[in-house]
């Protein structure tokens, strides 16, 4: 792209109302926000810590027929004020996007100049909003959180921020977690699932409903498990197919296998079934299994998951960090009808003592996908990343390419990305 067309549209986003949000949340990042941390004076006053993140993101996205290219740059201010059990939180989040030739929304929204059709999906939309407005209180063995706020429930399969997009999910919710003896419960009810789309996304900015998440977890010696139940029942007309109820589990185990190694193992359960107003009746399971391990330096996994499908309808994650699972080209982030049978592999390696690039780090992963039901072989894709520290900012390079056979069309992804921030508070 020239760069007096690049230049042009900086300046353009710039002004846009996102752009200026993003300018006043980086003044946060100064010597007012920093000074405000220093007002530590005992127990009994009030202690303000300022919340100050930045992350800068080039995505290039090439498809057969359709393509995409995004320079966004995500900014988050805020505070956490503290007095003794009671915090209060509050947080605006902006995303401007210098470079903009990308589609935002994989969905029509008519009128709104972030809606382009005719590029390749980029689900990173200019934006600006308040992220987070939580008052927290904890106690000796919990903690109530009440207003809008993140929440990541386990490896966020079924409940989660989408951390990896500029624009954060968040819930209007009221959260309890509590302690008793050996057993951890956590129960969360919601009025509100704040999406990725931001404030241009009309209908789908935000998704009222009744959402309750519930779990209860134990530990014993190497051994971990959790129950979890999750109650998803939209208002919205065009959700409504996404309302369910799954019940299920996971138990994981870490087994010295000799030395420092241990063998890592997760296996889940889940039954996910149609709930309030959905108008399909269906009954479908989850499975997920995985092995990990350390050898020579390398991290080592392999695993299977399988999102079933019963009477045409396939088990649905609409609250997950999806980006997280079945490969970073995000072709199944909604499961086809004959649901998804998810093999893979992966390696990766840190590598210590490089000093000119500290934390430096190499992943790479392979996945086969086929269909739950019907025989269908989907694709393949691999996946590739390698982050490092430079300075004050993490750096990541990420690729992904999937190569398509019954499901989608290829696809071939590269990030290069930034990123900054203050240390974060401790909630």
């Amino acid at each position: 792209m020239p760069a007096k067309r690049i230049e042009m549209i900086a300046c353009r986003n710039l002004t846009r109302p996102a752009g200026r949000a993003a300018i006043a949340a980086l003044l946060l990042a100064g010597p007012t926000g920093t000074a405000l941390a220093q007002e530590s004076h005992g127990p009994d006053r009030i202690t303000v810590t300022p919340i100050v993140d930045a992350r800068l993101r080039f995505e290039t996205v090439d498809q057969p027929v359709l393509s995409a290219d995004a320079l966004t740059l995500r900014v988050r201010g805020g505070v956490e004020a503290r007095l003794g059990d009671f915090s209060l939180l509050a947080e605006a989040e902006a995303t401007i996007a210098p470079v903009d030739d990308y589609n935002a929304f994989p969905f029509a929204v008519p009128g709104s100049d972030q809606s382009r059709p005719a590029h390749a999906l980029i689900a990173d939309p200019q934006n600006a909003e308040i992220n987070r407005l939580q008052l927290h209180y904890r106690f000796r063995d919990g903690a109530v959180t009440v207003g809008r706020q993140r929440i990541n429930l386990d490896d966020q399969r079924w409940v989660g921020s989408v951390g990896w997009r500029q624009n954060v999910q968040t819930f209007d919710a009221v959260r309890g977690e509590a302690r008793l003896g050996p057993i951890s419960a956590d129960l969360t009810y919601a009025i509100s699932q704040r999406t990725i789309f931001g404030e241009d996304a009309g209908p789908r900015t935000e998704v009222d409903g009744d959402f309750v998440f519930a779990g209860l977890s134990a530990r014993q010696g190497v051994v971990q498990g959790k129950l979890f139940a999750y109650l998803i029942d939209f208002d919205e007309s065009f959700a409504l197919a996404n309302s369910s109820q799954t019940y299920g589990g996971f138990v994981t185990a870490a087994v010295p296998i000799g030395g420092d190694a241990r063998l890592n193992l997760r296996a889940s359960y889940a039954r996910q079934s149609d709930y309030g107003r959905n108008p399909f009746d269906f009954a479908a399971d989850y499975w997920a299994l995985e092995a990990g391990t350390s050898l020579a330096g390398f991290t080592l996994a392999a695993g299977f998951e399988q999102l079933g499908s019963d009477n045409g309808r396939a088990v649905q994650t609409p609250m997950a960090t999806l980006h997280r699972f079945n490969g970073w080209a995000d072709m199944f982030l909604t499961t086809p009808p004959n649901g998804l049978n998810d093999y893979y592999v992966s390696v990766g390696r840190t590598f210590e003592g490089v000093r000119l690039l500290p934390g430096l780090n190499a992943n790479l992963a392979f996945h086969q996908f086929d269909s739950a039901v019907g025989g269908i072989d989907y694709g393949r894709e691999w996946d590739a990343s390698v982050g490092f520290r430079a300075g004050p900012f993490g750096v990541l390079l990420k690729f992904a390419d999937y190569d398509a056979q019954g499901f989608g069309v290829d696809t071939r992804k590269v990030w290069l990305q930034l990123e900054w921030s203050l240390a974060p508070p401790r909630r």
